[in-house]
């Protein structure tokens, strides 16, 4: 199980998050997400997602649903795609969406992103950094993350931010 502790902007609490991968196949998996809020000391967010990688194309698409404390049951469908840029498969351009509804399929929730991720491996002495640049195209927003071993850091332009701790 992957766990990690979480704080941002929008929440101003910390939380606890865990996730666990079930393998159904070599391609496909069962993918659960769940989230303590430990301010109102209470889950605030649980996922289950059927998700499937095609290695060939560098891509993968899921399908599952979510509750949260404020929308409450929703369905989603998400899908990325990778764009290798250099040979070794550290630099690459993404591309990837979600689209998720309320139970009754009547409000949805659009999100398309365009990235460069580069990965630099042994940064440091056992060292790995991440950098992503990123572009939200509904939202029209930029984004950044910088991820190093066990530490990320999100942010956009829109002032939001979030940190994770990979426990």
């Amino acid at each position: 199980m992957e766990t990690s502790l979480r704080y941002g902007v929008d929440s101003k609490a910390l939380k606890i998050h865990a996730k666990e991968r079930f393998s159904i196949d070599s391609s496909t998996h069962l993918q659960v997400h769940g989230e303590l809020d430990t301010r109102i000391g209470a889950p605030s967010y649980a996922s289950a997602m059927i998700r499937h990688f095609y290695p060939n194309f560098s891509a993968s698409l899921g399908v599952g649903l979510q509750y949260d404390k404020h929308e409450k049951v929703r369905y989603f469908v998400r899908g990325k795609k990778g764009f290798p840029v250099t040979n070794d498969g550290l630099i690459s351009f993404n591309v990837k969406g979600r689209c998720d509804a309320d139970k009754e399929f009547k409000k949805r929730n659009s999100k398309a992103a365009a990235e460069v991720s580069w990965s630099i491996f042994n940064f440091h002495r056992e060292q790995d950094v991440r950098f992503r640049i990123g572009y939200e195209v509904i939202t029209k927003v930029p984004y950044l993350q910088i991820r190093e071993n066990n530490w990320t850091l999100n942010a956009d332009m829109n002032g939001k931010w979030n940190v994770r701790f990979d426990l």
